[in-house]
């Protein structure tokens, strides 16, 4: 190899031994020590946040940072006056309600008396019925007693005699219109109603014409009732003339038999009605059907009202709630670390104001190189140090091993040096006088289990 070249390799060289020297010194040094394992490491505690579930305007501060607070312990209070006065509404709104639901209720009770009136009568009355439905006679065609068939029963039976008696009725009238043609169908309208007029006409001239013969009158009113009949008699035959000339002789029967069978539809549907109305007696009777109907009316409303009742007592419930917290208190026990609100500002819900130290509980993570884990346990005691107490040592314990390995980090080294990768190892501080903060770095060295 040319003497240049080895000239231009001979700083890396060097720095390849110093190097390699520093290692094998920090290794010599450290079995020197009698192998005792130390590494660097962060005090911290459990840190619990203090957040608001409502927003608002701050009222007051009741702690300040590195205040000790035990759990359940006010720290801050919003302004409750919006919620003081929807309160108040609310509470308003529940009178109302329960006003309103006395009143309903009262009303309960006179429906109920009322319907108590109207069945005590309606039961009066329908007593004749009932005696003579198991005294009266029946009918030779049917062979069962009077009192076979219950009222209710007999009711369902006249309410489906009325419902066939309506559609006989829409039928008749069905199979009158399609008598005539539809071209035809309103010179007939207007010959009926012709027809019916020139009737009526003439049955009042005729009253008239008898109140005037048998009156004492003078000749000449009886002359002018005559006239006057007369001509309503006239009127009468033309329009009769003027409906016969718009059939003939079978049409003529075909319309006075479909007229019959509306006479005859029309008769049963109003003979069915009247049936009906003669069963719905007692408890059936319309009045007290009526009654029942106020009485399910007036229930409707009560419950209506106890809903409404309900429902206020639900909002006067939910701004108690809402009231209670106005006021955060303590989660836990410990030392105010950090506090970020004054009076005056406003905080938002969920954000986060107050932490809270959890001091009795602190720990310290080290990371162990890898070729050094298999020398901790769990339970292993070991003694920390800090910087602003050099003179004491603290007892740790180990308390959590990673299962798994990881990159060094950055912030943190041991004394042997950084490796590529390490196990973090937790351990648990004694610390009575509490005088170990959050946040302070230490060294830990442990104990030899050897």
């Amino acid at each position: 190899m040319p003497h240049g070249s080895l000239r231009r390799l001979a700083p890396f060289a060097a720095l390849v031994l110093i190097v390699v020297a520093g290692v094998v010194y920090l290794e010599v040094q450290s079995h020197a020590e009698g192998g005792a394992l130390q590494a660097s490491g962060t005090v911290s505690a459990v840190e619990v946040t203090v957040a608001s579930e409502l927003s608002g305007r701050v009222a007051d501060v009741l702690v300040d940072e590195g205040d000790r607070v035990e759990a359940g312990q006010a720290l801050f209070r919003l302004d409750g006056a919006l919620l003081e006065a929807q309160h108040s509404r609310a509470l308003a709104a529940q009178g109302l309600a329960e006003a309103s639901l006395h009143t309903v209720e009262a009303n309960l009770e006179s429906v109920e008396a009322q319907y108590a009136l109207a069945l005590s009568a309606a039961r009066r009355q329908a007593l004749p019925s009932r005696l003579a439905d198991w005294a009266g006679e029946t009918p030779w065609q049917f062979s069962l007693p009077g009192w076979y068939f219950g009222q209710s029963e007999e009711i369902a039976a006249a309410e489906d005699e009325l419902s066939a008696a309506e559609e006989a009725v829409v039928q008749s009238r069905a199979d009158l219109e399609a008598l005539l043609p539809a071209a035809q169908r309103e010179a007939l309208r207007e010959a009926e109603d012709r027809l019916a007029a020139a009737a009526a006409a003439y049955q009042v001239a005729r009253d008239v014409q008898a109140r005037a013969g048998a009156a004492r009158t003078t000749a000449d009113l009886l002359e002018a009732a005559d006239e006057q009949l007369e001509a309503a008699r006239l009127e009468l035959v033309e329009a009769q003339s003027e409906y016969d000339n718009l059939f003939d002789d079978v049409a003529a029967s075909e319309m006075l038999q479909a007229r019959a069978d509306l006479a005859l539809a029309q008769a049963r549907l109003e003979a069915a009605a009247d049936r009906l109305a003669g069963l719905q007696t007692g408890e059936d009777s319309l009045q007290v059907q009526a009654a029942a109907a106020q009485r399910s009316q007036a229930s409707a409303a009560v419950e209506q009202a106890r809903a409404a009742v309900a429902q206020a007592q639900a909002e006067v419930a939910a701004l108690d709630v809402q009231i209670e917290k106005l006021v955060i208190y303590a989660p836990s026990a410990g030392v105010i670390i950090t506090r970020s609100l004054e009076p005056g500002e406003v905080a938002v819900a969920g954000g986060a104001v107050m932490t809270i130290g959890q001091l009795d509980q602190l720990t310290i993570t080290v990371y162990l190189p890898e070729d050094r884990y298999g020398e901790i346990h769990l339970g292993d005691g070991a003694r920390v140090t800090v910087d602003s107490f050099p003179e004491i040592e603290f007892e740790a314990q180990v308390a959590r091993i990673a299962s798994q390995a990881e990159f060094t980090p950055r912030n943190v080294q041991t004394q042997e040096g950084r490796r590529t990768t390490v196990f973090a190892v937790e351990l648990t501080l004694s610390d009575p006088l509490g005088r170990l903060k959050p946040g302070m770095p230490a060294d830990v060295i442990f104990d030899d289990g050897n």
